[in-house]
C-alpha cells in the first residue's frame, strides 16, 4: 500500500496576535533551548518566526514544539472482526424446522440503542409463519426474538420478505411482510402487510401499503432527513405479477393511508425491485427542495445466465413522479448453475439463489453508491463485487471496479453484496466470499462451501476504499436446506444493512450451527464501527 507523507498546520495560527504571542512564549522551558540551526527558542516571538517562509525557520519551530513536522502515517489498519450476535434465536429441535435467512436491520435515531432485526424465520409450529423479529435494547449487543412471532398471523399467514424502518418524525417503529388472506379481505390473497411499535418490542397490527394478489420481494425506506419538504414519508417498492410484474411504489405519511400504487416500470422488459432507498439522516440536499429517493432494479436479461442490466429510478417529488437511468453496461450473470427447481434463477453452489442484485446507499452532496455482483473477468471466476457511484444525484455513473482484492480465479466466488452509508459519506460494502477455498463447491458438505462475510469501508464518499477485513469472525459452515416448507435452492435473496451512529449494522445467512446433524440458516449480526 502506497504511504503518504502529511502535514499539520497549527490551528493557532487563525488565532488573535495576543492569545499567538501567549502561546509563543510558553513553555518557559522552551524559551532557553538552543536549536539546530542556531536559534534559541527564546527569540522565535522578536524574529517573528511564525512568519518566515524559509526551511530554518521551519527546523527551528518544529524544535522548539511550537509547529509539527512531516510523519508518516500509518499504512490503513485492517480492523479484527467485530463481535458476532446471532439474532435468530429461537429454539430448534430439528435441522427440517430451523431456517432462518434474509433479512433488514435498523436502528433507532431516538436513543441510537433499540435495533430491529426482521428476518425469514419458517417455524410450522407457530402458524406455519415465515416471519421472525428480533430486538437489541443495548445498540446491538445482545438480542431477543419474540415468541410468538409478532408477525406471524394478524394479516393472515406470513410469507416473509422482510422490511423494517424507524420513522424518527412520529417516533415509530413500522416492520412488514408479504401476507396473504384465504379470502381475499385485509391485505389480499398477496399484499404487504404491516405492524407499528412505539419501542420496537411491543407490536401491533398495522396498515396494507398494498392490497395485492401476486406482490413480490418489496422493500422499505423512511425519509427521516428533518430539512425535506417529505420529512417522516415512508416508501414501499415492490413487483405486481398481478400487473405483469410491473415495477411498483406506494408512499405514506402517516403509515396509515397510503398514495399509489405508482407504476415506475411496466415495459415488455421485466424490472426487477431491488431497494428503494434515499439521502441519510443530515444529508445535504442535492436538488429541491426534498431527499431524492431512488429504486435500484434489474433487467435480469430473462433469466438464467443472461447478461443484466442495472437500472435506476428517481424522484425528486416524494414519490409522484419517477426517471430512469442506466447504470452501466450490461454484464455477465454472477453463479455456478442454474436453480434444479427453477431454472429461470442463477445459483451460486449449493443452495444460494442469486442473479446478482446489489444495494444502493446515498451519501453525502449528490453521491450515490450501488455495488452488485457479477461474473469474474476470467470464466472460472463466477462471482465478484464490483461497485460503481453517481456524483451527480444518479444521472451519469462510473465505471464498475472491483472491491474484493482476490486474483481471478476458480473456487474464488463472491456473491450478495449490501451497502450502507451515513451522513459523512462513510461507506460500508459487505459480501459473502469464498476467496479462502482451494476447492470447488457443489455439495453442501465439500469444503470449498465455507464462506466468510467480509466488507471494504470508505471514509470520503466512495473515492477511495480501505482494504478488505472478514466481518465474520471465522471461516462459516455452508448451511444446507432440509426444510420442506422452503424451496431447495435457497438462502435468502437479500442482506439490507444500514448505518447510524457512527456505526455499520451488517447481517448475513450464517451456517456456523448445527442442529441434529444439520448446518441450519441462521441471521447474525454484527456493529462495524465507521471508519
Amino acid at each position: 500500500m502506497q504511504r503518504t507523507t502529511r502535514f499539520s498546520t497549527p490551528c493557532y495560527l487563525a488565532l488573535p496576535a495576543l492569545v499567538l504571542a501567549a502561546i509563543v512564549l510558553q513553555p518557559a522551558s522552551a524559551n532557553a533551548q538552543m536549536t539546530s540551526v542556531g536559534i534559541n527558542c527564546a527569540d522565535v516571538q522578536r524574529l517573528q518566526l511564525l512568519k518566515q517562509d524559509n526551511m530554518r525557520a521551519g527546523q527551528a519551530l518544529i524544535e522548539c514544539g511550537i509547529v509539527q513536522a512531516g510523519r508518516q502515517a500509518e499504512p490503513d489498519s485492517v480492523p479484527p472482526a467485530p463481535p458476532n450476535v446471532q439474532v435468530s434465536n429461537r429454539a430448534c429441535t430439528d435441522g427440517q424446522s430451523c431456517t432462518h435467512s434474509e433479512n433488514m436491520v435498523w436502528q433507532s435515531t431516538k436513543d441510537n440503542k433499540t435495533t430491529v432485526v426482521n428476518y425469514n424465520d419458517h417455524n410450522p409450529a407457530d402458524n406455519n409463519t415465515y416471519s421472525g423479529t428480533s430486538y437489541s435494547t443495548d445498540g446491538g449487543v445482545t438480542f431477543h426474538e419474540i415468541h410468538p412471532a409478532p408477525f406471524g398471523k394478524t394479516h393472515g399467514q406470513n410469507f416473509g420478505d422482510p422490511i423494517v424502518v424507524f420513522n424518527s418524525k412520529l417516533n415509530k417503529w413500522f416492520a412488514g411482510d408479504l401476507v396473504s388472506n384465504s379470502s381475499g379481505l385485509d391485505c389480499g390473497f398477496q399484499g404487504i402487510g404491516l405492524w407499528t411499535s412505539l419501542n420496537g418490542i411491543a407490536w401491533t397490527k398495522g396498515s396494507c401499503p398494498h392490497v395485492g394478489s401476486a406482490d413480490d420481494r418489496e422493500s422499505m425506506w423512511v425519509d427521516n432527513e428533518t430539512t425535506s419538504a417529505h420529512y417522516g414519508r415512508m416508501y414501499v417498492s415492490f413487483n405486481d405479477f398481478n400487473n405483469g410484474g410491473a415495477l411498483d411504489v406506494v408512499y405514506s405519511d402517516n403509515g396509515t393511508t397510503w398514495v399509489g400504487p405508482v407504476v415506475i416500470s411496466n415495459t415488455a422488459t421485466f424490472m426487477r425491485d431491488v431497494q428503494v432507498t434515499g439521502s441519510p439522516r443530515g444529508a445535504t440536499r442535492f436538488e429541491g427542495t426534498s431527499s431524492t429517493v431512488f429504486v435500484a432494479s434489474m433487467d435480469e436479461g430473462g433469466g438464467g445466465f443472461a447478461t443484466r442490466q442495472n437500472v435506476i429510478f428517481k424522484s425528486l417529488d416524494g414519490g409522484a413522479t419517477w426517471t430512469k437511468f442506466t447504470m452501466g453496461a450490461r454484464f455477465p450473470a454472477v453463479g455456478d448453475s442454474l436453480c434444479s427447481s427453477n431454472p429461470y434463477f442463477a445459483a451460486v453452489n449449493p443452495i444460494w439463489r442469486h442473479m446478482g442484485w446489489g444495494e444502493p446507499a446515498v451519501g453525502p452532496n449528490g453521491v450515490v453508491h450501488y455495488a452488485f455482483a457479477r461474473r469474474g473477468t476470467v470464466a472460472a471466476d463466477k462471482g465478484d463485487i464490483y461497485y460503481t457511484k453517481s456524483k451527480d444525484n444518479g444521472k451519469t455513473w462510473s465505471a464498475a471496479v472491483k472491491l474484493n482484492t482476490d486474483k481471478d480465479a476458480a473456487f474464488k466466488t463472491q456473491w450478495m453484496p449490501s451497502v450502507s452509508s451515513d451522513q459523512l459519506g462513510k461507506v460500508t460494502v459487505a459480501w459473502y466470499d469464498r476467496s479462502a477455498s482451494t476447492a470447488a463447491c457443489v455439495n453442501v458438505s465439500d469444503a470449498g462451501c465455507k464462506y466468510q462475510r467480509m466488507a471494504r469501508q470508505s471514509k470520503d464518499n466512495g473515492t477511495t476504499w480501505l482494504p478488505e477485513f472478514a466481518v465474520s469472525t471465522g471461516i462459516i459452515a455452508e448451511p444446507d436446506q432440509q426444510d420442506p416448507g422452503v424451496q431447495s435452492c435457497y438462502a435468502g435473496d437479500y442482506d439490507y444493512d444500514t448505518a447510524n451512529n457512527g456505526n455499520a449494522f451488517v447481517t448475513w445467512t450464517d451456517g456456523s450451527k448445527a442442529v441434529g446433524g444439520v448446518q441450519v440458516q441462521n441471521v447474525d449480526f454484527a456493529k462495524v464501527p465507521l471508519p
